[in-house]
């Protein structure tokens, strides 16, 4: 049997003290001076200056070891080798040793705290779960959200919001990514961050979600082939959420959820019998997709509806003080703002959706207005209505004349986990019928599979297989995308990062536009990227350009700061009922010098909502979208511009 000598059991021994913490340590530092300074005096006992006493010698050891003060003290060759030993021991173990141990036991410390394992103590915050490419677009969003922000802490008595964001991994990089945001800046000290993953309840007890006014869930990204969805992690987080309030017998807070499949809408509410609104993710972006293949010009509309610091809004104010009014009254008297119309209780006493209300409505105090504005001051009626410009907007008729059917073809590069969807959503526009051309490197067997197990009704799209990398120019040419209506180039989720999605889908981009350069005819070109970093690197482009994180981290925020806006959203966003539509001026005989006004009251007497205009030629910021105009200035149309109307089909 082999036996370790003894330096090698000393010298594990001391290891395995050393590895328990500083306070073990600083006892073996202890030890050793301890033993040097009884060396030292053994050595100079035989000297005789002692009285022979041990102690009296030790002592002598041990000042010559901690101040080498004493040194030229000191007579006699031997007593000076021995004090001259004593003293470089002293450097080496008392000073050496103890400040490395006391310097890494404070930078131990600093490091635990930096990692942000310590529970908050906050009452009435807002925590997210999870540290993605939406969080800091998110956090941008809640901190620009200045009259929303406001009444939110209004209602809760806030004197000071803050937030506090878990985060798998803290680090000094985060912390200066917020800082240095623009949106956020100074705002970044009342954002906490902790270490911790949704899935562990301590976790979620260390950012205290139960004493939270808002706890917001997006979804993380996962692989393609991963069994753990990002739907499964935030199932989890909300049943851990419900357990915790169970067994302290306290409140559930206000949860915003993001789930990537709509499909687990009914299953997130059974896991949560709390307050609770869902955002589809996946669903919405591909909704989007579709409403702006169908109407080109639309990302710019919703780009500002759903972006608290450029241009107008969606602003919910209840109608309880106007009960008994008609909507024309309220409409007269917010001469700044556009009414989109309501939300009424339903028999079940859920609020339902209701917009391009006619006029004649009259309110009741359970309802609540929906208007668009640049700012929420602007939506609150004045006491008198100016006198002049009035609108009468006539109900829906419901045997309005069927719209006819109009055929797509559609070419779409690229595939990730929202083509499904994007099928099945295009499916749902009976009046519409498109021919779709699906190019990725994906084998056409694999997209089939994925497109008929989510929906039956995707088959009644005809799609076209291609195997090929659209990033090869000789491969795109031999598509001759110029007889395509539309091109949608699509953001990989199957490769390590967002940057690296959104570089194929740029270079493809660039790629197209050199392939369509002397086509006569320019087929519409959407193009949606994953990264928020890349927002302004195609700002001159002739695409238009959905961030889908930036979209969703708008809805997240807007949503948790007023909840209704999720009703209105999912009116907007989905096939039938109310609709955003363009349309050229002659449509409503419009003149070129008609004022936004005119044009309100020609689309009221058809039962719709006048937004703004789309103009032919963007401005010098890259803008084309105009809403809500003043009324009463010429909207100066040119050749090729169009206007925005709310419709309902």
């Amino acid at each position: 049997m082999f036996r370790l000598r003894f330096i090698d059991r000393l010298k594990f021994f001391v290891e395995r003290q050393f590895v328990k913490g500083a306070s073990y340590q600083l006892l073996i530092v202890v030890a050793v001076i301890g033993l040097i300074s009884l060396l030292g005096g053994m050595l100079v006992l035989p000297l005789g200056e002692y009285d022979e006493h041990l102690g009296n010698a030790v002592w002598w050891a041990f000042l010559r070891l901690t101040d080498p003060g004493y040194l030229g003290d000191d007579e006699g060759t031997w007593r000076r080798i021995v004090s001259t030993w004593l003293t470089v021991s002293g450097y080496v173990v008392f000073l050496g040793a103890l400040v490395a141990i006391m310097t890494r036991w404070l930078i131990d410390i600093m490091e635990h705290l930096e990692l942000g394992l310590t529970p908050v103590s906050l009452k009435n915050h807002i925590v997210i779960l999870g540290w993605n490419n939406r969080t800091v677009p998110l956090l941008r969003e809640l901190v620009m959200s200045t009259s929303r922000l406001g009444r939110f802490m209004r209602e809760r008595d806030i004197k000071r919001l803050k937030i506090v964001v878990l985060s798998e991994q803290v680090s000094s990089e985060q912390i200066q990514l917020l800082r240095a945001d623009p949106g956020i800046g100074k705002r970044s000290k009342d954002i906490i961050l902790r270490s911790g993953s949704p899935l562990q309840p301590e976790a979620l007890h260390r950012v205290a979600c139960l004493q939270a006014a808002a706890v917001i869930i997006p979804s993380e990204s996962h692989g393609p082939d991963s069994l753990v969805t990002s739907d499964v992690e935030s199932l989890k987080a909300l049943l851990s959420i419900y357990s915790q309030a169970r067994e302290r017998k306290q409140p559930l807070p206000f949860v915003v959820m993001e789930v990537e499949d709509v499909r687990k809408f009914s299953v997130a509410s059974r896991a949560y019998p709390g307050p609770l609104e869902v955002v589809a993710g996946d669903a919405t972006i591909s909704r989007l997709l579709a409403q702006n293949i169908i109407h080109p010009g639309l990302s710019e509309f919703y780009g500002e509806l759903l972006t608290a610091h450029a241009g107008n809004e969606l602003y919910i104010r209840p109608a309880a003080p106007y009960a008994g009014l008609a909507i024309s009254e309220i409409e007269a008297r917010c001469p700044y703002a556009i009414m989109f119309g309501l939300l009424r209780p339903g028999a079940d006493g859920e609020l339902r959706t209701h917009l391009n209300v006619a006029s004649d409505e009259i309110l009741t105090s359970a309802d609540a207005l929906v208007l668009m504005a640049q700012s929420f001051d602007e939506t609150e009626p004045a006491a008198r209505a100016p006198s002049g410009h009035r609108v009468n907007r006539v109900a829906t008729l419901p045997d309005a004349q069927t719209l006819p059917t109009t055929r797509k073809r559609l070419l779409i590069l690229g595939w990730n986990r929202r083509v499904p969807a994007i099928i099945s959503e295009l499916a749902s526009y009976l009046n519409y019928e498109f021919d779709v051309d699906l190019v990725s490197v994906v084998p056409a067997d694999n997209r089939t599979a994925e497109i008929g197990r989510y929906s039956e009704i995707a088959a009644r799209v005809s799609c076209d297989h291609i195997e090929a990398d659209y990033m090869v120019e000789g491969e795109l040419r031999r598509l001759n995308p110029a007889r395509y209506d539309s091109i949608v180039l699509l953001s990989s989720d199957r490769l390590s990062s967002g940057e690296e999605a959104d570089a194929r889908a740029i270079v493809g981009y660039l790629v197209l536009e050199e392939i369509l350069q002397d086509e006569r005819r320019q087929p519409q070109i959407l193009l949606e990227l994953s990264d928020p970093a890349n927002e302004d690197l195609l700002v001159s482009n002739s695409s238009e350009t959905i961030i889908s994180p930036m979209i969703l981290s708008h809805m997240l925020s807007q949503v948790t700061l007023r909840r209704e806006l999720r009703l209105v959203y999912d009116e907007l966003f989905t096939a039938h009922g109310a609709e955003i539509q363009f349309y050229a001026p002659g449509e409503y005989d419009l003149q070129a010098k008609a004022s936004f006004g005119e044009f309100e009251v020609k689309a009221a007497a058809l039962g719709e909502t006048a937004l703004g205009i789309y103009r032919a030629n963007a401005d010098a910021s890259g803008r084309r979208l105009q809403l809500n105009p003043v009324r009463a200035k010429a909207m100066d149309l040119a050749p090729g511009d169009q206007v925005v109307a709310l419709i309902t089909l």
